[in-house]
């Protein structure tokens, strides 16, 4: 029984069109759709940025499956024939790489991530600028591309700093002496997370303390307008705080270790 068919012109003329038609489409995609999400805020875009790597693995997986009744019998035996013998030799010759495909296809319906999500994977935090099929690239605050493969997810604790939204909470640590008034220091912090450029005032912004035997861990936490200011957000805060407290005449304390809960 034959498995492969006979090649000919017009059949090797086809699966060039397919890998040409399934390329132009995952370009399109990857192009436009950016573009569409743009136009929205909040859930609505990073939905749609979803969309981006479900639409390019449906495209692939439409493209083989089309190639693949081009050059095997279309027969039941020989399909699952082929399927087996593909599924052994990518078993052994790419471990690895399988197993960040997989992934790749798990966290498509988990969503640990997204484009545009900040978070930390293996100790490196950044954006997720793009999502493949067997890795995602993440933008470091430093502007460095990392690319983490899909297989993390199966034994790496994934933090997501927004989870597909624009809320990402922003902190300013101040070590201040205990022997002032914590409610001034309290409202001075606070007024400095609401007068800022870049806060959403439309979120909390809250101020947490922490006694210690050194003194006192003051905590400003607030929340960007967009993701991409969490960094001036908290330089402000942190300028703005200090410059106050100290016009106020608060002394600050150096840290050199901050005991972790």
């Amino acid at each position: 029984m034959d498995v492969i068919q006979n090649l000919d012109f017009q059949n090797i003329l086809q699966i060039v069109e397919i890998l040409a038609g399934a390329w132009i489409l995952i370009v399109l995609f990857q192009k436009f759709i950016p573009k569409l999400a743009n136009k929205f805020s909040g859930k609505p875009r990073y939905y749609t940025l979803a969309t981006v790597p479900m639409l390019r693995l449906t495209i692939i997986l439409a493209a083989g499956a089309l190639i693949i009744v081009r050059i095997v019998e279309p027969t039941f035996e020989n399909l699952v024939a082929l399927l087996g013998a593909i599924g052994i030799a990518l078993g052994f010759a790419f471990k690895d790489y399988v197993s960040s495909l997989i992934a790749g296809i798990v966290s498509l319906y988990e969503m640990p991530y997204r484009l545009g999500d900040w978070v930390t994977v293996d100790d490196t935090y950044g954006e997720v600028t793009n999502i493949g099929m067997r890795a995602i690239e993440i933008v470091t605050p430093d502007d460095t591309t990392v690319v983490v493969p899909h297989a993390k997810i199966w034994n790496q604790l994934v933090h997501n700093a927004n989870n597909g939204t624009q809320n990402l909470m922003c902190v300013a640590d101040f070590y201040l002496r205990s022997d002032r008034d914590p409610g001034q220091i309290r409202s001075i912090l606070r007024n400095v997370g609401l007068t800022s450029l870049y806060t959403n005032v439309q979120m909390p912004v809250m101020v947490v303390a922490e006694e210690h035997p050194w003194g006192t861990r003051f905590q400003l936490k607030t929340y960007p307008v967009d993701p991409k200011d969490q960094f001036q957000l908290r330089t402000d805060m942190i300028l703005r705080g200090k410059d106050t407290l100290r016009q106020e005449g608060y002394e600050f304390i150096q840290v050199t270790t901050v005991p972790q809960k």
